[in-house]
């Protein structure tokens, strides 16, 4: 039924179209600036320029290698991408990295060191990114710093997707894939005139994998289904010589299988050997046994706690019903306005609104035991204007403006963890504690032994962001380039939020045993709590409640650099920038209010050289650059000595920390249609002097650490090709290599939270005819390795999270 309405929303279009006049529009947003053979067009300065002639660290990929390499999700770019790696929380949310620097939170609300943007717009929360990637003119990928230019302040970088635009002629496509895991993809577009000065495209993709690639240890269940479908429409309108809009909608929805966790052991509290807490002694029966005797080889082995026992309630403690899967979605609107100023300068306006709806079920456990999961529910509304004036004045390009965004946020979450060992330790104190003044309403064994299997944690989030910003390119000599840039921002962020009761089942574990060691910790008698109320306590008041606060911060952010262009294939450059990342709140499952306190804004200042050279007439371009990061506050999700639980999540800020590299780019292009890329980051990152907690709960110095998710070197291979077999015939292709050696997840040297290195392959071959019609197969993850890109805990078990294995199938499709 998917593949029907598929084709007759393609079919009707292509009907639509040519009935149409085929006089008409010019081509939206074309640049500026033509690309010669060998020459990348790249927009990373808000103007279109050479990629050869930008005096920073871009590396830009075409939309026909990232068709070939089969890139459909924003974690597949780092096949072509090698510096960036992202990874998964336990909640799902990606988290980017980009040469080392990254922010390892949970939360569907926290932005990301490194931004993303579809056409210069704003996706500042890495989920908005888990839908379906297509019909892409380019990506760009922006290293360092970005706070004068774009619209949030970022630390790491950004990544760019340039979307393809409306034609001036009337053109479209279709394909099919057919792959292993029962997999079938459509997607298409269509695109061209409507009319004089009018031009508008739309694209369609759906992707479908009805066999899950995770398989049940215990029962034969599977996990991995993939049910996406993504449509994104666009108007390119010239209503006048000089006016310009550009108006772009783009829908999609995700419901898609969650991944399940693989267990490979205990945390430190809960280890049964081991184990710093009495909790050892709780672990559900069976769970060491299976966690012993199912260590994971393959990334198909995996387990989850069976749907019937989950989906039951026991006693006040209420069940999750329904499938382990997400039910997303998304819409967001563009509006852009570009308006000449004469002949030197233009109005640039640029509108836009996103909204994302989150509603996913997963299991975190491990194993077939209710050691955790969560029932996640969360809402995105975010509303960003932007205006700019940019001109040019003799030998300076100049540009000026103001970006203001305001940001609603809902991030909840159900958590069931009825056989979690921790919980198991509160109800057996909670049973001795019956027969105290704590137990003033009177609870039966029966309701401390059914309680703590499930409670939510909430927040709610406003953001506020304004900032204005001017950058300016001068010429000052044949051969010298100054840019210099600043803005600056305020940022303020309003919380509520807390950790509370869900139908009453938390009111005998809080109510008795919390209560009973506040009593003892702080010497304070706290009221108890009743059916719904928040059970976040506050040492300072006493009391149980919502935590509130409130984030008001400012910078100045800024850039300046020296280009040298010796000649017309070379150009060096030094720079050195500032970027912040704004300050955020964490919602965590927060026992105290100190868990759920914000973090402060992070600094990073960089300082960078680089060289890029075009050689043997443009057949060989290469680039390499050194960079040193000056950082301050950084960012982390660190644990929280807990007097009940031993360890808890909070985020922390690092006073004080530096990353240092180098950074290469070698292109060959010996033949016309064949293009041969090689990439390397060497990185070294260092903690200075933070004292912080570890997952055991205890305090400890983590001088001379490694950031997590950076690997000391990372590095890649891409081979694409497109060359004549016939007059009639091309062969079509790609291959890509990408290799990165070990790291870890956490501060902490613990063997069960280390990243082992891995290569990974990504392949496909085909052919195209002159009529245009294309066929080829391909297969990512080619020879089938075993890796992972996550590790975390669930306060009981450590899982790590498998990229899924080898995926191949066979793609036919038809251009006209």
């Amino acid at each position: 039924m998917k593949a029907i309405r598929m084709a007759l929303l393609l079919g009707t279009g292509s009907s639509l179209f040519l009935a149409l006049p085929a006089s008409a529009a010019e081509a939206a947003d074309a640049p500026e600036a033509q690309a010669s053979e060998g020459e990348i067009i790249v927009t990373a300065q808000r103007r279109a320029e050479s990629l050869n002639d930008v005096g920073m660290a871009v590396q830009a990929v075409s939309g026909e290698t990232l068709e070939n390499l089969r890139v459909t999700d924003v974690r597949d770019l780092t096949a072509v991408a090698p510096s960036f790696t992202v990874s998964q929380s336990y909640q799902g949310v990606p988290t980017y990295t980009l040469r080392g620097i990254g922010f390892n939170t949970i939360n569907l609300s926290a932005t990301s060191t490194v931004g993303t943007y579809v056409d210069e717009v704003a996706y500042a929360y890495p989920i908005m990114n888990t839908g379906p990637v297509m019909d892409l003119e380019r990506v760009e990928v922006l290293k360092g710093p970005q706070g004068t230019l774009y619209g949030r302040n970022t630390t790491a970088g950004l990544i760019n997707f340039i979307t393809a635009k409306p034609t001036n002629q009337f053109e479209g496509s279709v394909s099919a894939d057919v792959g292993n895991y029962k997999t079938w993809n459509l997607g298409g577009h269509l695109s061209g005139p409507l009319g004089e000065g009018i031009a508008a495209r739309i694209a369609v993709r759906s992707e479908q994998s009805d066999k899950g690639w995770q398989v049940s240890n215990s029962r034969g269940d599977r996990l991995g289904k993939v049910d996406k479908l993504g449509v994104r429409g666009a108007l390119s309108l010239d209503p006048a010589e000089g006016t310009h809009f550009d108006v772009s909608a783009f829908w999609w929805r995700n419901r898609s299988d969650t991944v399940a966790g693989q267990g490979i052991g205990f945390t430190p509290a809960t280890d049964p050997v081991s184990g710093t807490s009495l909790s050892r002694l709780f672990n559900a029966p069976g769970l060491a046994n299976y966690i012993a005797g199912n260590f994971p080889t393959k990334a198909s082995q995996a387990d989850w706690a069976g749907e019937a026992a989950r989906s039951a309630d026991i006693g006040t403690g209420l069940g999750m019903k329904g499938p382990l899967a997400e039910n997303n979605r998304f819409w967001g609107l563009k509006l852009r306005w570009d308006q000449e100023l004469g002949d030197a300068a233009k109005l640039v306006s640029l509108t836009s609104y996103n909204d994302f709806k989150r509603d996913a079920l997963s299991d975190w456990s491990g194993a077939p035991f209710e050691v955790l999961l969560q029932k996640t529910d969360g809402r995105i509304k975010s509303f960003a204007q932007e205006v700019h004036v940019e001109g040019e004045a003799g030998k300076v390009n100049w540009l000026v403006g103001g970006y203001y965004a305001n940001d609603r946020i809902i991030d909840a979450n159900r958590t069931m963890l009825g056989q979690n060992a921790n919980v198991g330790l509160i109800r057996y104190f909670g049973s001795t504690l019956l027969a105290t003044p704590f137990n003033s309403s009177g609870y039966t064994p029966t309701q401390m032994a059914q309680s703590f299997r499930s409670y939510e944690d909430y927040g709610r989030i406003r953001t506020r962001t304004w900032s204005l910003f001017g950058n300016a390119d001068a010429q000052l000599t044949d051969q010298l380039k100054l840019t210099a840039g600043v803005r600056y921002t305020e940022d303020r962020q309003r919380y509520n939020g807390c950790s509370r009761d869900t139908n009453g089942n938390m009111l005998p574990n809080v109510n008795v045993v919390n209560r009973a060691l506040y009593f003892q910790t702080y010497g304070v008698f706290a009221a108890p709590i009743v059916q719904g109320q928040c059970n976040t306590f506050n040492p300072a008041t006493g009391t149980f409640g919502e935590v509130q606060s409130v984030l008001d911060e400012n910078n100045v952010a800024w850039r300046f650099a020296l280009d040298w262009t010796p000649n017309d294939d070379t150009l060096v450059y030094a720079s050195v920038s500032r970027g912040y990342k704004s300050g955020t709140t964490p919602i965590n499952a927060a026992n105290l209010a100190r868990q759920n306190a914000p973090v402060t804004q992070e600094k990073l200042t960089a300082y960078e050289v680089g060289l890029k050279a075009s050689l043997a007439d443009r057949k060989v371009q290469a680039n390499l650059s050194g960079f040193y990061y000056d950082y301050r506050d950084k960012q982390i999700s660190t644990y929280f000595a807990d007097p009940i639980y031993t360890a808890l999540s909070r985020l922390d800020n690092v006073p004080k920390s530096e990353a240092y590299g180098v950074e290469g780019e070698l292109v060959l292009r010996p033949v016309k249609g064949v293009t041969l890329t090689g990439n390397a980051l060497w990185l070294k990152t260092r903690i200075n002097s933070y004292n912080g907690t570890n997952a055991a709960g205890q305090p400890q110095n983590f001088d001379g650490s490694e950031f997590i998710y950076s690997p000391r070197f990372q590095a890649g291979m891409t081979l694409v090709y497109d060359t004549p077999v016939t007059d009639n015939l091309d062969l079509t292709g790609a291959f890509s290599l990408r290799y990165q050696s070990k790291s870890n997840t956490i501060f902490e040297n613990l063997a069960l939270y280390k990243i082992p290195a891995y290569a990974v392959a990504n392949a496909s071959l085909g052919v195209r005819s002159a009529s245009g019609w294309s066929a080829s197969i391909w297969a990512k993850n080619l020879f089938d390795k075993y890796y992972w890109s996550a590790v975390a805990s669930n306060a009981n078990v450590v899982v790590r999270f498998p990229n899924p294995p080898r995926t191949y199938g066979v793609t036919l499709g038809f251009d006209f």
